[in-house]
């Protein structure tokens, strides 16, 4: 699933979180799509399964590369105001409001960075059970 086109809200962790896990889906039912849509041995006559893997494959590099553009848009946009709120905090080295909203944005960002870690991980589990299901019907260029 792609990012929504309206934008993608990067100054509330939990509607970043929550938009992630809708852009998962395809991640969490890749064994149910398997399943229902690539044949096993019996039932392979009745079923195109090389061009069945090479749509889900698409749909899955497409997934990855959406997820991988937010997450990393997001890390930007909060960097960003890291380093604002950083050159602020210099300037005023009293303003303990200015501390408190600094380390929130510097949580927020370590909790981005880390979802980053949680999409490798996604991510290889994903390509893991496509491959072992689509090998002998579809093979990847070599190129991506």
């Amino acid at each position: 699933m792609a990012a929504p086109s309206g934008g993608v809200n990067c100054e509330e962790f939990a509607e970043f979180q929550e938009l992630l896990k809708v852009m998962r889906t395809i991640d969490d039912r890749i064994v149910h799509e398997l399943n229902t849509t690539v044949p096993t041995a019996s039932f392979a006559g009745k079923i195109d399964a090389s061009q069945t893997c090479k749509q889900l494959y698409e749909s899955l590099r497409e997934a990855h590369a959406s997820r991988d553009r937010v997450i990393k848009n997001c890390i930007a946009q909060t960097s960003s105001v890291v380093k604002q709120l950083r050159e602020e905090r210099e300037k005023n080295l009293d303003d303990l409001t200015l501390l408190k909203q600094l380390r929130k944005e510097q949580t927020k960002l370590k909790w981005m960075q880390s979802e980053l870690n949680v999409e490798e991980v996604v991510n290889d589990r994903s390509w893991k059970v496509f491959n072992e299901r689509c090998r002998i019907h579809f093979k990847p260029p070599k190129n991506e």
